[in-house]
């Protein structure tokens, strides 16, 4: 039996697939800010930064970045047309407030009833990163979760509680990962899909847990 994993950008478009016509969504730090770049054409998908921006298009050419316009990972951005930028604090107030659709996270553990952790691994010399994971997290109508499913060590991301400090309590409702898309559900996981090649019996064993569907 083989299987290929996902690069990371057919696993961003893969998240990009799913998100509908008209959605304001909050692109995180990291591997979720290559959605930016698969955006299904012909839909209207409205991108917010924490630091302030909203309309926010793909990375800029080589050679064309304007470091005075990025995203809060401090990463060049384009803006499209009608796309602006505001106070930090009118940004915070789109996140709490309920006014973005789809949030898309990182993740170190995400439970398989949808309780997230990911902005510290507990470990004593490791720099702890909240910024607005908890504000998104909590505040946007769905959150996403795109990640590599092991770690290097090989060790599933999902798992049936959560060892790291949480961020959120059974915020996530989707998984995008490199091997499988699947649902957090209050009686555990659902399989969206799965790579060609990776059969359900294998997929659970790699992830120690129980997978429906």
């Amino acid at each position: 039996m083989s299987y290929v994993r996902r690069s990371k950008d057919q696993l961003a478009a893969r998240v990009a697939q799913d998100i509908f016509d008209g959605a304001v969504v909050n692109l995180g730090i990291g591997q979720p800010t290559l959605v930016a770049n698969h955006l299904p054409p012909g839909r209207e998908i409205v991108l917010q930064s924490e630091n302030g921006l909203i309309g926010m298009g793909p990375v800029p050419s080589v050679g064309q970045e304007d470091y005075d316009l990025i995203n809060a990972g401090k990463q060049p951005v384009t803006l499209l047309p009608g796309g602006s930028y505001f106070h930090h604090a009118d940004s915070f107030a789109m996140m709490r407030g309920g006014h973005l659709d789809i949030c898309v996270l990182g993740a170190f553990q995400v439970s398989a009833t949808g309780d997230l952790a990911n902005w510290h691994t507990g470990e004593r010399d490791a720099i702890p990163a909240v910024g607005g994971a908890m504000d998104l997290a909590i505040g946007a109508k769905q959150t996403w979760v795109m990640m590599d499913l092991l770690t290097k060590k090989g060790e599933s991301k999902l798992v049936k509680q959560c060892t790291y400090p949480l961020t959120g309590i059974g915020c996530v409702r989707r998984v995008y990962s490199d091997l499988a898309t699947l649902e957090c559900t209050p009686e555990g996981l659902q399989l969206v899909d799965v790579v060609d090649g990776l059969i359900h019996s294998v997929l659970e064993e790699l992830i120690g847990l129980p997978v429906r569907g």
